[in-house]
C-alpha cells in the first residue's frame, strides 16, 4: 500500500506536470526555429544563471521546511517563520537587481539589454516567494491543486510565447496602425521569451493566494535559528548541485576551443539538453512525490528495505525512459531546428546524466532523515569541483561533448560515493546488481540503434519496437510485482473508477 501510494502521487504529480512541460517543451522548437543558436545561446546561458540564483535565494528552505514540518507540532509557526525569512532576503536582492541591472548586463556582456537583468530580478522575486506556498501543497497532500498550479503556469507561458513570437509580428505586419503594431517592438528579440515567463511568474504567485493566507504574522527566532544550523548545508549541497547540472552552459562560453562559435555551441548544447526532457520530468515527478513520503516513512521499521524497493522500481522506469528516446532519436530530434541537429549524439549522454541524478536523489534520502545534511553539503561540494575541474579539461578539447560527459562523470561518481558513505551509517539493501543489470540493458539495447547503418529508417523504427518490447517483457518477468502494481496506480487515478468499498470489520 505504501508503494501504491507513493506511485499514485507521482502519476497525480507527473501526469499534468508532464503534458504541461510537454507542452512548454513544444517552445524549443518554436525557439530553435525562429532564433538562430547565438540568439538562444542567450536564453541558455541567462537560464543557468537564474537556476544558480533560485538555489541561492531558496537557500535550501524547501528540504529544510518538510523536516521541521515532521519535527514540530506548530505546523504554521514553522511555515510563517520560514516564509517571512525567504520575503526579508529576497526584498534585499530584489532591490539590488533594480539599482545594478545595467551593471551586472555590461558585466555579462550584454550592454544594451539591462532590462533583461531587471526582468529576471522580478521573475526570480516571484518564484522564490511561491516556493515555500508549493511546499505546503505537498506537506498537506493536495497535489491535485499543486499541478494545477504547475500546469498552469506553463500554459499561461506558453501562450504569451506564441503570443509575442508568433501572432504579434504577423499582426503588426498585416495591420501596421494596430496597437499591436505600436506596441510590438522587434528588436526585443528573445526578451519576449523573459516576459513571458515573467507573466506567467506573477500569476503564478497571485493564484497561491490560499497559501499565503495559511502564513501568520510569527516569527520564532528560535525555530529560525534551528533552521539556518540544517538548511546552510542544504543550500550549499544545492548550489554545488546545480553547479553541477548548469555550470557547463556557462563555462562553455568562456572555454570554447572556437570563441567566434562560443554562443553558438551554447545555443546547440542547452537546445540538446532540453532533449533529455522526458528523463527530467520523470525524475522531477517522483521528487514532488517521494521527498514527503521519504520522511514519513523514516520511524518505520521497514524503511530501508521501503527505500531499497522504491529505488529498483524507480530504475527501471528510468531505464525505460532512457531506452525509448535512444531508440527514437531521429524523431526526437526534429523537434529542434536544423542548425541545432549536429549535437544529437549528446543526448544519450544527457540522458543516462539524468538517470544517476535520480539515483542521486534516491540515495540522499540517508543523510536528510539522519540530520546529516553536512554530507549532501560534502558529496556536493565533491561533485562541483568534478564538474568545474573536468570542464576546464574537456572543454577546450571536446567543446559541448566534453561537457556532456563531464555531467554524467558528475552524477555516477556522486551516485557510488553515497552509496558507499551511507550504507556505513544507514545501512538500505539496495539490490545494486539488479538494478546495475538493468542500466546495462538498456544501454546495450540501446547501442545498435545508434551505431549501426541501417538499411531504412523503417527498420530501424521497427528495431527499436522490438527492442523496447523485450525490455518491457523482462522486467516483467523479473519483478512479479510489477505489472500488478502499474494496474493499481493507473486503476487509482483514472477518472471515473469508484474503489470497491472495504470491510471495515477486518481487522
Amino acid at each position: 500500500m505504501q508503494l501504491k501510494s507513493l506511485a499514485k502521487q507521482t502519476v497525480i504529480y507527473g501526469i499534468p506536470s508532464i503534458v504541461g512541460r510537454f507542452l512548454n517543451y513544444l517552445l524549443v522548437p518554436l525557439y530553435t526555429y525562429n532564433f538562430a543558436p547565438g540568439q538562444y545561446g542567450i536564453v541558455i546561458e541567462l537560464y543557468a544563471y537564474v537556476a544558480l540564483l533560485l538555489v541561492l535565494l531558496t537557500y535550501g528552505m524547501e528540504t529544510t521546511f518538510f523536516r521541521f514540518m515532521k519535527k514540530y507540532p506548530e505546523k504554521r509557526d514553522v511555515y510563517s517563520t520560514a516564509v517571512w525569512s525567504l520575503t526579508a532576503t529576497t526584498a534585499l536582492f530584489l532591490a539590488l537587481v533594480l539599482i545594478f541591472h545595467n551593471d551586472i548586463s555590461t558585466g555579462l556582456g550584454y550592454p544594451e539589454n539591462g532590462r533583461y537583468i531587471a526582468w529576471f530580478g522580478i521573475i526570480l522575486s516571484a518564484d522564490v516567494l511561491s516556493a515555500l506556498p508549493f511546499c505546503l501543497l505537498r506537506e498537506q497532500n493536495k497535489a491535485l491543486r499543486f499541478a494545477l498550479l504547475k500546469s498552469l503556469n506553463i500554459l499561461v507561458n506558453i501562450f504569451f510565447n506564441l503570443f509575442f513570437i508568433v501572432f504579434c509580428p504577423r499582426l503588426a505586419q498585416a495591420f501596421p496602425e494596430s496597437w499591436i503594431a505600436q506596441a510590438y517592438d522587434p528588436s526585443v528579440g528573445v526578451g519576449y521569451i523573459f516576459i513571458s515567463n515573467l507573466i506567467a511568474s506573477l500569476f503564478t504567485f497571485l493564484c497561491l493566494w490560499p497559501e499565503w493566507r495559511y502564513l501568520r504574522c510569527v516569527f520564532r527566532w528560535k525555530m529560525w535559528k534551528e533552521m539556518m544550523v540544517y538548511t546552510l548545508p542544504v543550500m550549499i549541497w544545492g548550489l554545488a548541485g546545480i553547479i553541477n547540472g548548469t555550470f557547463d552552459r556557462i563555462l562553455l562560453k568562456y572555454l570554447n576551443p572556437e570563441p567566434a562559435q562560443a554562443m553558438e555551441q551554447v545555443g546547440i548544447y542547452g537546445a540538446c539538453y532540453k532533449l533529455s526532457i522526458l528523463m527530467t520530468l520523470f525524475v522531477q515527478a517522483f521528487r514532488y512525490a517521494a521527498e514527503p513520503f521519504f520522511f514519513k516513512q523514516m520511524d518505520s521499521r521497514d524503511a530501508p528495505r521501503t527505500y531499497a524497493t522504491v529505488m529498483r522500481y524507480f530504475v527501471i522506469a528510468c531505464s525505460f525512459i532512457y531506452l525509448a528516446c535512444v531508440l527514437f532519436l531521429d524523431p526526437l530530434m526534429h523537434f529542434v531546428g536544423t542548425d541545432y541537429r549536429e549535437g544529437a549524439d549528446v543526448v544519450p549522454i544527457l540522458l543516462m546524466a539524468n538517470l544517476f541524478l535520480g539515483i542521486f536523489f534516491n540515495l540522499s534520502i540517508w543523510y536528510k532523515i539522519c540530520d546529516k545534511t553536512q554530507v549532501g553539503m560534502y558529496l556536493s561540494l565533491i561533485g562541483a569541483g568534478i564538474t568545474i575541474g573536468l570542464n576546464f579539461l574537456l572543454i577546450p578539447v571536446a567543446g559541448y561533448h566534453g561537457a556532456a560527459w563531464t555531467v554524467f562523470a558528475c552524477y555516477f561518481i556522486l551516485c557510488v560515493l553515497s552509496y558507499l558513505w551511507g550504507q556505513k551509517f544507514y545501512p538500505v539493501p539496495y539490490p545494486v546488481k539488479r538494478i546495475s543489470a538493468y542500466i546495462v540493458s538498456v544501454v546495450l539495447l540501446g547501442l545498435p540503434s545508434l551505431l549501426l547503418a541501417w538499411p531504412s529508417q523503417t527498420v530501424k523504427l521497427l528495431y527499436g519496437l522490438v527492442a523496447l518490447a523485450v525490455f518491457g517483457l523482462a522486467m516483467a518477468k523479473s519483478e512479479p510485482g510489477l505489472p500488478a502494481l502499474a494496474k493499481d496506480v493507473l486503476r487509482s487515478v483514472t477518472p471515473g473508477r469508484k474503489k470497491k468499498p472495504e470491510n471495515r470489520g477486518q481487522a
